[in-house]
This record gives C-alpha cells, structure tokens and sequence, in this order.
C-alpha cells in the first residue's frame, strides 16, 4: 500500500512539473552569432 502512495504521490509531482513548465511557456532566447567549435585546434 505504501508503494502504491508513493508511485501516485510521484506521478503527480511529475504531472504537476510538467504543468507548471507548459505554463510558463518557451523560453525567449536567440541563438549564438559564433559557431560551436567542432574540432580540437592543433596543438603547438
């Protein structure tokens, strides 16, 4: 019985997460101008 607690009480943490997260919406952000490194420099 306890188990079966524990699993709803997390199930709707997570529920409650992923709720929250939808409200809030996307967040505003651009991307970087400078492209990501792809490949170790040469070493001296």
């Amino acid at each position: 019985m306890r188990t079966l607690v524990a699993a709803a009480t997390g199930l709707a943490v997570a529920l409650a997460v992923v709720l929250t997260l939808t409200a809030l919406g996307t967040p505003s952000g651009g991307t970087s101008p400078k492209p990501l490194l792809t490949t170790v420099p040469a070493h001296p």
